[in-house]
């Protein structure tokens, strides 16, 4: 039997999730290049912290993309706020992935 109905997602999770990921790593990059003079008084790999868990941040905001993605399929206001309620979680994500792997560093 062969069926003609297309799958939900049209992205895989491991795809949205690197992408969000990527972002985010890409975002905290830059961010950290700009530090010329880090403070003695932090840890001697303290790059090492915001460069895991900011990544992981944005790739939990990637995962939310792909579970809203059957919203996006019903049309109407549901794809508008699919869009909306993905783009707020990143956004928020990503600020709290910035904190807490920033902490005692450039967040103090």
């Amino acid at each position: 039997m062969n069926s003609t109905t297309s799958p939900i997602h049209s992205a895989s999770l491991s795809k949205c999730m690197l992408i969000g990921g990527g972002i985010a790593l890409v975002l905290i990059t830059a961010l950290l290049l700009t530090v010329n003079n880090p403070s003695p008084n932090w840890p001697k790999y303290w790059m090492i912290r915001p460069l895991i868990i900011v990544p992981l941040a944005g790739a939990t905001g990637g995962a939310c993309y792909y579970f809203l993605d059957h919203l996006r399929y019903q049309g109407g206001w549901k794809k508008v706020l699919a869009y909306i309620l993905s783009f707020l979680v990143y956004l928020i994500g990503l600020w709290m992935g910035t904190i807490l792997g920033l902490d005692g560093t450039l967040w103090d």
